[in-house]
């Protein structure tokens, strides 16, 4: 069974038309980034799956049944944007609100279990105000997570963040998907963090699904590359250029890319003259295949 199934998505604003049939598939159990720039559609969409928006056409089901189903509603944990708590209460009587606002039963064991998956159990009696971006979004995902939910959308949660910030959350999120079977819908724009936890892939472009895969899947389409440094990179690149079809320049290091054995290089190098003193074979990450598929769709 899928956690979210979309078919030929739809959604209008006035004349413009912000999602255009788009097709979606989120198994369950996974960790799914859901990636785009900015105007893409990816907030529109997570809205819509949440029924914060009304459809303009097409199909959204989660664990099989028509998303506006209220049983299946109630297995949904959201955090779009910001959090609504109130800024002079603290942290716990907000997630106490939130939980009468749900009428859970047990609620003050429920809003401590939810504070213990987020890491917050020290930081129950802050004022909301008073708290790290980090903390907040750590917040809105504890208030998400009231009821026992099980599928968690998530609009960037982890922007703004620290890289202690974003550890934290990498690791309540796997925790999340591999210990309690929550699964996990999120956008991010830090790719490189994403790649990290992500075990499917979506990447959605002017509204519109080009690209659905699993992350095993990323990683055989990634392309590989010899990197090299010489103290000579404007000879070596013009040099190595003639032979291969793609050579950059990145950070004080040559990229050979689609080459043979690196030790081909050395050898073509050196019969100019040329000493390579270090050399390495590496792929490509979630961020250059985005940035590499994204010009390959401007014809580039």
């Amino acid at each position: 069974m899928n956690a979210i199934e979309i078919r030929d998505l739809t959604k209008n604003f006035g004349e413009k038309q912000a999602v255009c049939g788009l097709d979606m598939t989120v198994p369950v159990g996974a960790i799914y980034g859901f990636i785009g720039e900015n105007g893409s559609g990816k907030s529109t969409t997570e809205k819509m799956i949440c029924g914060l928006l009304p459809l303009s056409g097409g199909q959204i089901k989660l664990f099989g049944r028509d998303y506006t189903d209220g049983d299946v509603r109630a297995k949904v944990g959201v955090l779009i944007e910001a959090p609504g708590c109130f800024p002079n209460y603290s942290v716990w009587n907000n997630l106490m609100l939130q939980a009468a606002n749900l009428s859970i039963e047990n609620a003050e064991d429920e809003v401590r279990k939810v504070l213990k998956l987020v890491r917050m159990e020290g930081a129950a009696s802050n004022k909301y105000k008073n708290c790290s971006l980090g903390m907040k979004q750590r917040i809105g995902i504890a208030m998400a997570l009231l009821g026992n939910p099980k599928l968690l959308v998530l609009d960037e949660p982890i922007n703004g963040l620290d890289a202690d910030g974003m550890r934290i959350m990498r690791e309540v999120l796997v925790g999340l998907a591999k210990d309690h079977g929550c699964t996990v819908l999120i956008s991010s724009h830090i790719l490189g963090e994403l790649e990290k936890i992500a075990t499917h892939y979506g990447i959605i472009r002017g509204g519109k699904m080009i690209k659905e895969m699993t992350a095993e899947e990323l990683d055989a389409g990634c392309r590989t590359y010899v990197a090299l440094q010489t103290k000579e990179l404007s000879r070596a690149k013009a040099i190595l250029s003639c032979r291969y079809s793609r050579v950059a320049e990145e950070n004080e290091y040559l990229r050979v890319y689609d080459a043979e054995a690196p030790e081909a290089i050395v050898s073509l190098l050196y019969k100019n003259g040329i000493l390579v003193s270090e050399i390495k074979t590496a792929k490509i990450g979630l961020e250059e295949y985005y940035i590499d598929l994204m010009n390959e769709k401007e014809g580039r």
